[in-house]
C-alpha cells in the first residue's frame, strides 16, 4: 500500500521533469515573434512590461523566454560604464531610462522581470574573459554577472542565462557593443557556459566545470559561435601556447554535425596584417583535427574559424 501511495508522486515528479527536458530544448518560436510585436514599450515600468510580456504565457520556460527576448532585444551593453566598472546606473528604473546597462544591470533586471513573473531566479557574480590578453590574467575583483534559473527541484534544474551576451558583443579592445541577438545564452549549454564563465562561489558551476579560476584562466578564449558547432573539447587546452618554427602544433576540436562543416581556418595576427589561412582537417567522428606551422619567431594571436565563424582565440608564441 505504501508503495501505491507514493506512486502517483513519484509519475508526477518524472512527467514534471521530462516536461522541463523538452522545453527547455525546444521551438521559442512563438515566444520569440510575439516579443518582436510587441516592441520597446518605452513609457512602460519595470513590473508592467513583465506583466505584459509573460502574460501570454502560462508555461515558466516560456515565461523566461520572453524576458530573455525583450531585454536581449531593446537593452545596449554600456561600454564605458563597464571598463569604469559604475554600476551607478544597474538598476532596473535606470535601465529602462537609459536602455543600457553592464552585466550587472542586465542580470538585475532579467532577475526583477522573473520575481513579478512568479520565475525563480537568482544573480551570480564571476568572472569572464573577452579577449586574448585576458589569459592567465585573473583581475582583481569579479568582472561578471549572470543569472540561473530554477524549474525544479533536482540540482540539475537550473539552468543559465548570461542576457547580456545574448543581446549582442563587445569587440576585443571592449570600447564598442555590437548589437546582434543570440539565443545561445538562453538556457546555455552548461559546459560551453562554464568554457566562459567561472563563479566567484563555486558551488555555482553547475554541470562539469572548473572549479580553479586559474585553471579557468588559462583556457582559450571560447566565442558565442561555440555553441552552434556544439563544442564538447579543445586541444590545445591552454590559451597561451609556446611554439617552435617549423614544428606544427596539433589542433582537435569535438563539434557536433561534423557532415555540416564545410570549412576550417585560423585568423592570425590582428588588424590590418590579420590574415586567413585555411586548413586542411579531418574530421574524425565528432572531432575535427588539424595542424599549422610557423615559420617566423614571434607572438601571435590566433583564432580558429569554422564555416567562418569565431570558435576559439589563442596566443602563441613562436620561438626558433
Amino acid at each position: 500500500m505504501i508503495l501505491l501511495k507514493k506512486l502517483p508522486l513519484l509519475l508526477l515528479v518524472l512527467i514534471t521533469t521530462t516536461a522541463f527536458a523538452q522545453k527547455t530544448d525546444g521551438d521559442f518560436a512563438v515566444v520569440d515573434e510575439y516579443i518582436k510585436k510587441i516592441g520597446p514599450l518605452d513609457t512602460l515600468n519595470m513590473g508592467t512590461i513583465s506583466y505584459i510580456i509573460t502574460r501570454k504565457f502560462p508555461d515558466k520556460v516560456d515565461k523566461a523566454r520572453a524576458i530573455y527576448d525583450w531585454i536581449a532585444n531593446n537593452i545596449s551593453y554600456d561600454c564605458r560604464a563597464a571598463k569604469a566598472d559604475d554600476n551607478k546606473n544597474d538598476n532596473s528604473a535606470a535601465i529602462l531610462k537609459y536602455r543600457m546597462a553592464t552585466s550587472v544591470g542586465y542580470a538585475t533586471l532579467f532577475q526583477d522581470m522573473c520575481s513579478v513573473a512568479n520565475v525563480r531566479c537568482l544573480t551570480i557574480d564571476g568572472y569572464i574573459k573577452i579577449s586574448i590578453e585576458d589569459i592567465d590574467n585573473k583581475p582583481d575583483a569579479v568582472n561578471y554577472m549572470w543569472d540561473v534559473v530554477q524549474l525544479g527541484e533536482a540540482s540539475q534544474d537550473w539552468y543559465y542565462i548570461d542576457p547580456a551576451a545574448g543581446s549582442g558583443h563587445m569587440n576585443d579592445k571592449q570600447t564598442i557593443f555590437i548589437k546582434s541577438f543570440s539565443d545561445n545564452y538562453f538556457f546555455a549549454d552548461k559546459n560551453i557556459f562554464n568554457n566562459q564563465h567561472f563563479p566567484d562561489n563555486t558551488a555555482w558551476v553547475l554541470g562539469n566545470g572548473y572549479t580553479n579560476i586559474k585553471d579557468f584562466y588559462g583556457l582559450p578564449i571560447v566565442k558565442d559561435a561555440a555553441y552552434d558547432f556544439k563544442v564538447s573539447g579543445f586541444q590545445p587546452g591552454s590559451g597561451h601556447i609556446k611554439a617552435k618554427t617549423g614544428k606544427a602544433i596539433p589542433f582537435r576540436i569535438g563539434v557536433s554535425g561534423a557532415e555540416t562543416i564545410t570549412t576550417v581556418a585560423l585568423a592570425i595576427g590582428d588588424g590590418k596584417s590579420r590574415k586567413i589561412k585555411p586548413m586542411n582537417y579531418l574530421a574524425d567522428g565528432n572531432y575535427l583535427e588539424f595542424g599549422y606551422k610557423f615559420d617566423d619567431a614571434d607572438s601571435y594571436p590566433v583564432t580558429v574559424l569554422i564555416n567562418g565563424k569565431e570558435v576559439l582565440s589563442y596566443l602563441i608564441d613562436v620561438e626558433d
